[in-house]
């Protein structure tokens, strides 16, 4: 089959197929599976259609996965948990990248990605261009996963933190001299080469394990949970929604194609914050609103 005849309906047949017999001896493939399969596929249309120009539409975008049982929602850091942990890590060389992953909610994959040609220390933004991923043991870079480019501005401790780091990765480039590895990543091994997405997935539960068990013997007055490194996105965009910022400008934030996603995905965060409403407009009409 032609690329340009792929249809939505035939990719909703294939997940259907996939889901019932697509696995080991005729056994369907979970969820979870399909949706990395849709995934997959979506993000290879999307460049055939913004890189190589080649589909006018992404027939993965209309296609339907099959229904599935929706997770209980995790449970994310709270505030103080999350400053606990960036106050745990600062001490590592690759803080700077675990700092920014919370202040910016973007992905690992973007961040690894990320040159300092796309960051502007002035104006306080980066700019999210490509992303990085492992495929069949190599690392590789390609467009982000809707496809899009973006900006994210950042907040004043953010740049005083990347400017210092890269000066420190300026002074290591010095004394590295030709050995140090061409290119402009903002975050890199010891001499310059870009770093694999494990290396930093890895490194997220030793920081966690470190801060709950400190080489002093004290116990932290904060035990910090599991989290993986993407749960500092969904930190970064729950506090955002807690605090009131729109949607839409959430899910722009975080690169999400339609603010429909980030409603999905964050629809108990909303849910939670519904009973604040009621007061949050008597106060503005100056109501008295009295504790209970």
């Amino acid at each position: 089959m032609r690329l340009q005849g792929v249809q939505p309906a035939a990719l909703t047949k294939l997940y259907r197929d996939l889901r019932d017999a697509g696995g080991v001896q005729g056994r369907g493939l979970s969820p979870r599976t399909v949706d990395y399969v849709h995934a997959v596929l979506r993000k290879a249309f999307n460049d055939a259609v913004r890189v190589d120009q080649i589909l006018a539409s992404n027939p993965a975008e209309r296609a339907k996965r099959p229904r599935r049982v929706a997770a209980a929602p995790r449970e994310v850091w709270t505030r103080e948990q999350l400053l606990a942990f960036l106050e745990s890590a600062e001490s590592h060389r690759l803080y700077p990248f675990f700092h920014l992953a919370a202040y910016s909610g973007a992905r690992r994959g973007e961040l690894l990605n990320l040159r300092w040609a796309d960051v502007d220390l002035a104006d306080a933004t980066i700019r999210i261009r490509g992303t990085t991923a492992v495929i069949a043991g190599k690392r590789v870079e390609g467009t982000t996963k809707g496809g899009r480019e973006r900006v994210v501005t950042l907040g004043r401790g953010t740049i005083k933190i990347l400017t210092a780091h890269r000066a420190n990765q300026g002074r290591d480039r010095l004394l590295a001299g030709p050995d140090w590895a061409s290119g402009d990543y903002a975050f890199t091994r010891s001499l310059g080469l870009p770093l694999y997405p494990d290396t930093v997935s890895q490194l997220m539960p030793k920081l966690i394990a470190a801060h709950n068990n400190p080489a002093s013997g004290s116990p932290p007055s904060i035990v910090l949970p599991h989290a993986r490194l993407h749960d500092l996105r969904h930190v970064h965009a729950t506090i955002l929604l807690l605090a009131g910022v729109p949607v839409h400008v959430v899910a722009d934030r975080l690169g999400h194609a339609d603010a429909a996603i980030t409603l999905r995905v964050y629809a108990h965060v909303l849910h939670d914050d519904a009973a604040r409403v009621a007061d949050v407009f008597a106060q503005a009409l100056g109501v008295r609103v009295d504790s209970a």
